[in-house]
């Protein structure tokens, strides 16, 4: 009994340590690809969902030209920001990988979701170990669907520590602009972009959710705040936006991923900063 009890709590330490370890390492990580002096490559790996010709045909025709609205959403959003980068971020298309991920534990306790952690991120390292000789700085793993099979898809992560995400879209070609838009979105949080909409919802969260905080009238939006999710049309109805064109990177958002060192007095944002974030070491917000 007793020799059990201290195994668990001798396998519970080691965990930690690691989990702790692995922790320093990632602050440092972040500290290096959120300074914004070099621009940050990003591989995608591209997987079939299922087992249709169709859905394999569309993931192996896939190039770096097809998120190229990616790259070029990151660089008009930090010139709007002032951050001097003329090219933020570089997408590259890894080979197709064959196994799918790690299911994590939504909902689990936190041994389990650090085991999920170590496991994913093995997972990820086994699957695009002969991919490259140099590592990208992000990996996102994107499991492409057959609509037809799969109306809806699910969830997708990304992940600060370990800086790889894993995200579920359709392989259509009419939902490529809204598939840009979820890649964007889970490629900011390996960055330390957190969530703006109501997880219940999914309604964008004023006024950090919000592209235009300042609008009036308020609704409808123009915009979608990329973390925010959607356009609000109204305070209960919202949309996914049909391509980049109609997302915006909100100033909460800069503040975390380090284009901002602090909200400007005259934003609505700034009630909420203080409960939400801590300051960094770039420029402050001057948004249009």
């Amino acid at each position: 009994m007793v020799g059990g009890s201290f195994i668990r709590s001798i396998r519970q330490l080691l965990v930690v340590t690691v989990a702790l370890a692995i922790a320093g390492g990632s602050y440092l990580t972040r500290a290096r690809t959120t300074s914004w002096e070099e621009p940050l490559w990003v591989t995608i790996y591209p997987i079939a969902a299922d087992n249709r010709e169709s859905t394999r045909q569309y993931v192996d025709r896939l190039t770096s030209a097809h998120f190229k609205s990616i790259e070029n959403f990151l660089e008009r959003e930090t010139a709007r920001y002032g951050v001097n980068i003329s090219r933020p971020i570089r997408i590259d298309v890894g080979d197709r990988v064959a196994s799918m991920p790690p299911v994590p534990p939504f909902g689990g306790n936190p041994l389990e979701v650090i085991s999920w952690s170590f496991k994913m991120r093995w997972w990820a390292s086994d699957v695009t170990s002969e991919n490259s000789a140099a590592p990208p700085d992000i990996k996102l793993f994107v499991i492409y669907h057959d609509p037809e099979l799969s109306p809806s898809v699910p969830h997708s992560l990304g992940l600060q520590k370990g800086m790889l995400g894993v995200v579920h879209v359709f392989a259509d070609t009419r939902m490529k602009g809204a598939n840009q838009f979820v890649i964007a979105h889970e490629m900011l949080h390996t960055l330390g972009a957190t969530d703006k909409y109501q997880p219940q919802s999914n309604h964008p969260i004023f006024p950090i959710g919000y592209a235009e905080p300042n609008a009036s009238p308020r609704f409808p939006q123009r915009f979608a705040e990329i973390m925010g999710g959607r356009i609000p049309l109204s305070a209960s109805e919202s949309r996914i936006p049909s391509s980049l064109e109609k997302a915006r990177v909100g100033a909460a958002t800069a503040l975390e991923i380090r284009w901002i060192d602090e909200l400007r007095d005259t934003s609505p944002v700034v009630a909420a900063r203080d409960k939400i974030y801590e300051p960094t070491d770039k420029k402050t917000a001057r948004l249009n």
